[in-house]
């Protein structure tokens, strides 16, 4: 038995509350690897907002794709890794961006807070088209 996902499973997941792990190439020196908010629909391109003057906005510029991993923290463990093309970067909007990430992760109370004292200015937010998957579901051994 396959103990990898199917296409609507691995989107699906992806798709779930998960605090990603973003890589991206820093050419001579190991990848950038750091946990970061994501958003992602089924079909869709996966998002990011990152500071422009950043360095991980500046590897993205340079090497325009990145990885990123996400997992259960609980067995039977889960995994989904995606990799693919930067497809757009633009200024990050309060109301379209920042605010449903931050209400995403910390619900609608503490996210209206988090993106209250928080601001857009400099922030960008980086879309990328998943194009490589690996997956796997452990659960599935016990199926």
């Amino acid at each position: 038995m396959s103990i990898e996902m199917t296409a609507e499973e691995r989107e699906e997941f992806l798709a779930g509350l998960h605090v990603g792990i973003i890589s991206i190439s820093d050419g001579e020196r190991g990848p950038l690897a750091l946990p970061i908010w994501y958003a992602y629909e089924p079909g869709g391109e996966l998002t990011i907002i990152t500071d422009e003057s950043s360095r991980k906005a500046r590897l993205l510029s340079l090497a325009g794709r990145f990885s990123l991993c996400v997992q259960t923290e609980e067995a039977p463990y889960k995994y989904v890794s995606v990799e693919g093309p930067v497809v757009s970067t633009r200024p990050a909007d309060f109301e379209a961006d920042l605010r449903p990430m931050a209400q995403r992760y910390l619900g609608t109370e503490l996210g209206n807070a988090y993106a209250e004292a928080n601001t857009v200015k400099g922030q960008i937010v980086v879309s990328m088209r998943p194009a490589r998957w690996r997956t796997t579901d452990y659960s599935k051994e016990y199926e």
